[in-house]
């Protein structure tokens, strides 16, 4: 059986979307054919003891493509008889690839994010990507705008070797009837049109514009409720605007795991009007939120940020808005709160498409075809 060596600083019990994703694809490899190499989290020993697969520690927080890491790499893949190799975020430990070919590996995966993009357009960086496709026989992207901002600084070899493998979504968590009644009652939401937002509190998310927007919503819809799930630092600054909208806007900060699909469940439309900042280095890669939502079967209201129309059939499972104008913004919320039978059929033309493009073993699949010789 041929086994893999994920190389990866992303990687539980540090929380994220990367380490979500990269812990799913280890996961749903066959067994005894995966092995992870990752630097040390608290609470790693206790995460580590409960998965199906080894887990070697780096004894820092933080991996580089550096030498130790190299040596230390180079002896797990070879200790665990691994033949390929999955980088779980090809920048910047997918400047190792070469030295692990001459190491033994036969197959060399890096998966990409939303950061490569970010690279993709800065001089220095930029020609690392290009060493990093060179040294891979797989780059992957999660959709058509990060594989179209990426190709302009890769070889066009390494160009020719790209392909799509985007997160999954588990649709036996996420879905209609959740415990979506029971947040409503903690936050005294029972009865009430409410739009959710889940995601980390940070300004290129647009919780902000949501709060701007939602006076205008409330003139349309005056019982409307705009729940905020989520921690992160902007969190003082929307308190601040929200405070007007007292008892039309919940802020819950952070919450457990195991109670977001609850908390999706809530709402009766999703929406995270995510824009771009910062000339194009802080952007939305995909958007899994979206497709969360959409299993639930919400429909959904997202920026046009980077990557995130992807994760969104403009129309048909929600709308796709300019997430720095709030008229537009507030005038799509007003309409499929408005129209319940709209919300509903595009709430399941977005499970109908989880179910058919997104779930993990799709991805799980894709992978698996992408680590083949």
């Amino acid at each position: 059986m041929s086994k893999t060596l994920v190389v990866t600083n992303d990687f539980p019990p540090r929380p994220g979307g990367i380490q979500a994703f990269v812990h799913n694809l280890a996961r749903l490899r066959p067994p005894g054919s995966v092995v992870v190499y990752a630097p040390a989290w608290r609470g790693a020993a206790e995460f580590d003891a409960g998965q199906p697969f080894p887990v070697v520690r780096h004894p820092t927080s933080l991996m580089l493509p550096e030498p130790t890491v190299l040596r230390r790499a180079g002896d797990v893949l070879r200790a665990e008889g691994c033949d390929s190799v999955l980088f779980g975020a090809a920048a910047p430990l997918g400047l190792l690839a070469p030295a692990l070919r001459r190491a033994g590996a036969g197959r060399l995966v890096g998966l990409t994010h939303g950061h490569e993009s970010g690279w993709a357009a800065l001089p220095v960086a930029r020609g690392l990507l290009r060493r990093i496709g060179d040294g891979l026989d797989v780059l992957t992207y999660l959709g058509e705008y990060t594989r179209s901002r990426m190709a302009r600084a890769l070889s066009p070899a390494a160009t020719g070797r790209m392909a799509r493998l985007a997160p999954g979504v588990d649709e036996k968590l996420f879905r209609a009837g959740a415990g979506g009644a029971e947040i409503r009652r903690r936050y005294g939401l029972a009865g009430r049109p409410v739009v959710v937002c889940v995601s980390r509190l940070v300004p290129r998310k647009g919780q902000d514009a949501l709060i701007h927007a939602w006076p205008r919503v409330l003139r349309a819809v005056p019982d409307a409720a705009l729940l905020l799930v989520g921690g992160g630092p902007y969190r003082a600054e929307l308190e601040r605007l929200a405070a007007p909208l007292a008892g039309s806007v919940v802020i819950t900060g952070g919450v457990p795991w195991e109670e977001l699909p609850a908390h999706y469940d809530a709402g009766d439309v999703f929406a995270m009007p995510c824009r771009t900042r910062r000339r194009g280095l802080d952007v939305e890669g995909l958007g899994i939120v979206y497709l969360e939502a959409s299993a639930t079967g919400l429909p959904v209201v997202a920026g046009d940020s980077g990557g995130a129309p992807d994760a969104v059939l403009d129309g048909e499972t929600g709308l796709v808005v300019d997430g720095r104008r709030v008229n537009p913004l507030a005038d799509a919320l007003v309409g499929l709160l408005r129209d319940p039978g709209r919300a509903k059929e595009m709430g399941a033309r977005g499970r109908a498409w989880v179910e058919r493009e997104w779930r993990w073993e799709i991805q799980a699949d894709r992978l698996a075809t992408l680590l083949e010789p």
